[in-house]
């Protein structure tokens, strides 16, 4: 039996796994679904492991196969890379890269432009999502999480420590003053989906685990919620250093200097592959000594 199995079972699972269902494939790759259903189930029979649970019409990877397309979609990047640079050998680098949204907007960008003045050939694709790396929609150079996590088929490093602090607008506090923990119940607090155990852990390090706040307000986002901070809508526990700049410009004022909670680095992650890439070495080589300026 050949070591290799067929390249068109190969990129129609990935687009099924990707997509979480057969149908959706089906549209992207303009095949029908019986020829997708059809796919998978030789590439199956070809490896002898069951890559989907299938129940009631719809599909959902096993463990196995949630393995196995960490490794296929590094394998069918790597394709795509040859084949670019053998077509196109002085196209213009391009570097991707995905970041939370909030990092982005609050610690990336405002130093981005110190990257692109090292580096002004380099075309930058910056894309921002909160999903797990292993279900994005498309492949990255460079992924920017907090971490560690579970990243199998990558390198990562931790280059930026974080720390929380409740945060509020000077409007805010000018009508009501917040001078220790207990001050917070005649506050509101902004909660963030993505960020559901702050509050909790910061006040009971506070000494106040049973506070009941006059109000929360929950965001999807966690930059949602830092806008409503800034807009003076409540008190915000905010990450720092990425809100210092909203600080310095007096948009949030910083009123308790603790407890400080430390939570999560944040972590370059960069598929093994390219982990050798020179490009790649230098973007992360530059994250890391923009954190260690602002240590």
């Amino acid at each position: 039996m050949s070591a290799y199995p067929p390249l068109n079972s190969l990129r129609i699972f990935e687009a099924a796994a990707r997509l979480e269902s057969f149908s959706a494939a089906a549209g992207e790759l303009f095949v029908t679904h019986g020829a997708v259903s059809k796919q998978i189930k030789q590439l199956e029979d070809w490896l002898g492991v069951l890559l989907f649970e299938r129940s009631g019409g719809r599909v959902k990877l096993t463990d196995a196969g949630w393995r196995y397309l960490v490794q296929v979609q590094d394998g069918l990047d790597l394709i795509a890379n040859a084949t670019a640079q053998l077509l196109q050998p002085n196209r213009q680098r391009r570097l991707s890269i995905n970041s939370t949204p909030t990092f982005a907007a609050y610690w990336l960008l405002p130093r981005l432009s110190g990257f692109r003045a090292r580096h002004p050939d380099l075309e930058l694709h910056l894309v921002t999502s909160d999903r797990d790396l292993s279900r994005l929609d498309a492949p990255f150079d460079v992924a920017i999480r907090r971490g560690p996590g579970d990243w199998p088929g990558h390198i990562a490093k931790p280059f930026l420590k974080e720390w929380e602090l409740p945060l509020a607008s000077p409007a805010l506090l000018a009508r009501l003053p917040l001078n220790g923990p207990a001050d917070l119940v005649c506050h509101t607090l902004l909660h963030a989906d993505t960020r559901p155990t702050a509050w909790p852990r910061w006040l009971t390090l506070a000494g106040a685990p049973e506070l009941k706040p006059a109000c929360s307000l929950h965001f999807d986002k966690f930059s949602l919620a830092l806008q409503a901070a800034i807009d003076g809508l409540g008190v915000v526990l905010g990450p720092l250093p990425m809100a210092q700049a909203l600080i310095a410009s007096g948009q949030l004022v910083s009123p308790l200097p603790e407890p400080v909670v430390t939570v999560r680095d944040y972590c370059w992650v960069v598929p093994r592959m390219s982990a050798e890439d020179a490009t790649v070495e230098a973007f992360c080589g530059w994250l890391e000594s923009e954190a260690a300026q602002n240590a």
